[in-house]
């Protein structure tokens, strides 16, 4: 049987590294973990996601993103020709976006957040995890949250927040929390719920993960 190849993207800011404890059947599926890199000067979303797509070096993969991964995983469905984009975590549009995302494009506060806070990893943690409780987790955000760069955070919050994508595309597999406190499910529809998840489920809910993904990425 030839082997599933899968393409893992992670969220804002993060490293591949969130996706340690991610198995899948290794004598069906070969995992490949793609990263984030510094977007070129006025680089568009599409355009960025043409380079990241170079990287997909098998045809036919399943594509997974996580959070902002997952909007990029999408631009890239059709660049690679995709068997299945798989969305954690995510939105499929931008009429998904909680109201605040909503607001922040309409009075355009992504240009004046101030990303070159980003050493600071609390606040970091705070936009890219979602909750208030991160003083306890702050080690673990600074093992996973990687690209602190002031440009390529400047970059990806004006992307999300201005992503022109107004209908979903029914093709997209959405795997989505429950409890998820950066995109709020009373906002999303047509996902696969996971009980108790939150916006960093691939983290601690890899349990679940590690059981389903195999069958939700075979089935036709």
């Amino acid at each position: 049987m030839e082997k599933v190849h899968v393409y893992f993207m992670p969220g804002m800011a993060a490293s591949s590294k969130i996706f340690e404890r991610i198995e899948l059947p290794k004598d069906q599926f070969e995992m490949h973990l793609l990263e984030w890199v510094l977007p070129l000067d006025h680089e568009t979303l599409h355009d960025y996601a043409e380079r990241i797509a170079l990287d997909v070096k098998h045809e036919n993969a399943v594509l997974i993103g996580v959070s902002f991964g997952g909007v990029l995983v999408q631009e890239m469905g059709k660049i690679v020709n995709a068997k299945k984009v798989i969305i954690i975590s995510s939105v499929k549009s931008n009429a998904e976006f909680p109201r605040r995302m909503k607001l922040a494009k309409t009075i355009k506060a992504y240009k004046v957040f101030p990303t070159g806070l980003a050493q600071n990893v609390e606040l970091l943690a705070k936009f890219s995890f979602g909750g208030d409780k991160v003083n306890q987790r702050l080690k673990l955000y600074e093992k996973f949250l990687s690209m602190r760069d002031k440009k390529y955070l400047d970059w990806a919050l004006e992307k999300i927040i201005l992503w022109d994508r107004a209908e979903p595309d029914e093709k997209v597999i959405h795997i989505h929390g429950d409890a998820d406190e950066v995109f709020p499910p009373k906002y999303i529809k047509n996902f696969i719920p996971v009980k108790g998840g939150t916006h960093i489920m691939i983290i601690n809910k890899f349990k679940w993960l590690n059981e389903n993904l195999p069958r939700i990425i075979l089935e036709n």
